[in-house]
């Protein structure tokens, strides 16, 4: 039995949810009725919306007083964060609930969240890891709605679409839904969407590749088409250049670009989207690197060579992000049927298998041509020795080489299907039994404002003492648990399903 905890933190969960959860008899495990957990779900979404949120945008974590607030960064109360599990993904499973339930205050909420990221679009077309809502702020961004309107933006005000870490992506995706669902009556929000893809299409290079983040369209002379190739010498110290404009695979940044461009392709019925879509594939065509190490590199520069980015991010080929082109490779033959996107990958899964570290994991990084692993140190220095690795990032991960072999013989030997990416139609579950007792407990450990308070850490706030937070993931699990539970215990589900129409 694990000895009972009296720390500080502990204490203040237990007096917190003293105070604030409706005691119940020990006995009483009654399922929630339909109108209970319609009422909870009610609560835990005004709350949500109106304390937690920044004029709809969210962040990852609270404090349970809403004082200290963070994404991956510390915030303010007039901040948001679009990288998951921020603002889009939020929005999206308030959308995602409302077309299981159809309760309207989910889809109230869905639209605020996403007027919040029509408000702080970039000129440049998409969005910052941050949104700033407040008004003496805002004027160190340049948001496109304050240059529609004729405010005067200072030329030295934030301007940086960024595509890492499915930034971008993921707000236009939730967009894109959520655009769907209102048959694209809302114009403002529609127009964000023209313009967001549009300005994606012109930031795409000559060979097909995204960079990481853009403030513009490059100037095609400077980005050759060219196929992958090894540098004569690469430097074995950080060599500090701006990697922003580089041709970019890390944190699947190509890969979420081309899973957004193949769902408005669908969604808008507008084939534009799809060839750009499969021109992404053809640069991944191009950037598999030549014998003896078939695979790809993090990112390239402009020569078509593989190049350092971050400080522990070196000049290399790699068995993470290599994993994720496969995958992407066969989701672009799903899509089109072009065998040109398989044709890659039986070299690609032998070099994974040769490469595989002792243990059946891989490197991040292998070394161009001798294909030994490279770490580096906790002081960055770079090694050949995995004894002193930095704990913030995997050098070593697995391996999913017979999984992605699988799935390769299976695409090959059967014939292809397509189907939606998306759609607004929703079934409703067979019953509500498996959810009677989670559905219980999330109605009876909410407190009184609507909050699921849990213990945690708010590092990037600088408190890191474990204290009772709200975060965004658990708002979304319970969201999905709610909403399914209503969809199952009503008799009469049915609602209006929306068609599409075309972006031209």
């Amino acid at each position: 039995m694990r000895p009972l905890d009296f720390s500080p933190a502990a204490r203040m969960v237990g007096l917190l949810l003293l105070l604030t959860v409706p005691l119940r008899p020990a006995f009483a495990a009654d399922p929630p009725s339909h109108t209970e957990a319609r009422k909870a779900l009610e609560k835990a979404v005004s709350f949500f919306r109106n304390d937690v949120s920044a004029s709809g945008g969210y962040l990852w974590q609270y404090s349970a007083n809403l004082k200290l607030r963070e994404g991956e960064n510390g915030a303010t109360a007039t901040q948001a964060w679009v990288q998951p599990p921020g603002t889009p993904t939020v929005g999206e499973a308030l959308l995602e609930a409302y077309l299981l339930c159809g309760e309207p205050v989910l889809l109230d909420s869905a639209k605020a969240t996403g007027h919040a990221l029509v408000q702080t679009q970039l000129v440049s077309g998409g969005w910052d890891y941050r949104l700033e809502f407040d008004p003496r702020e805002r004027s160190g961004w340049q948001f496109l709605v304050d240059q529609q309107a004729g405010l005067k933006l200072s030329p030295k005000a934030k301007n940086v679409t960024t595509l890492d870490d499915d930034n971008t992506q993921s707000a236009l995706r939730f967009l894109m839904k959520l655009d769907t669902v209102l048959d694209h009556r809302d114009k403002p929000l529609h127009s964000c969407i023209e313009y967001a893809l549009s300005s994606l299409l012109k930031a795409q290079y000559p060979n097909g590749a995204w960079p990481q983040r853009f403030s513009e369209p490059p100037n095609p002379a400077d980005f050759p088409v060219l196929k992958a190739s090894y540098p004569d010498t690469w430097p074995r110290e950080y060599p500090k250049l701006d990697y922003r404009s580089y041709y970019t695979f890390n944190d699947d940044t190509i890969a979420d670009l081309i899973d957004t461009m193949f769902l408005a392709a669908e969604l808008y019925k507008a084939p534009q989207y799809a060839a750009a879509a499969e021109r992404a594939g053809d640069f991944i065509i191009l950037a598999q690197m030549p014998d003896p190490q078939s695979a790809w590199a993090q990112q390239y520069n402009a020569k078509m060579q593989p190049a350092w980015a971050r400080r522990f991010e070196p000049a290399s080929v790699t068995g993470g992000e290599s994993q994720g082109v496969i995958r992407i490779l066969m989701t672009i033959y799903r899509h089109t049927g072009k065998d040109k996107y398989l044709t890659p990958i039986p070299k690609a899964l032998d070099w994974l298998e040769r490469s595989k570290l002792p243990d059946g994991r891989l490197a991040r990084f292998y070394e161009l041509k001798t294909n030994r692993p490279l770490y580096f140190t906790k002081k960055y220095e770079l090694t050949y020795d995995d004894s002193d690795l930095p704990t913030h990032y995997g050098f070593q991960i697995g391996s999913s080489v017979k999984r992605l072999r699988t799935e390769f013989d299976q695409i090959r030997s059967q014939p292809r299907e397509t189907t939606p990416l998306w759609t607004t139609d929703r079934r409703k579950p067979g019953n509500s039994n498996s959810l009677r007792a989670e559905v219980r407990q999330l109605v009876d450990s909410m407190d009184t404002r609507g909050a699921w308070l849990e213990e945690g850490r708010l590092k990037d706030v600088g408190d890191d003492r474990a204290q009772p937070i709200i975060t965004t993931k658990t708002f979304i699990r319970n969201l999905r648990t709610l909403s399914r539970y209503l969809a199952a215990t009503d008799s009469d589900s049915s609602r209006k399903r929306v068609g599409t129409s075309s972006i031209r």
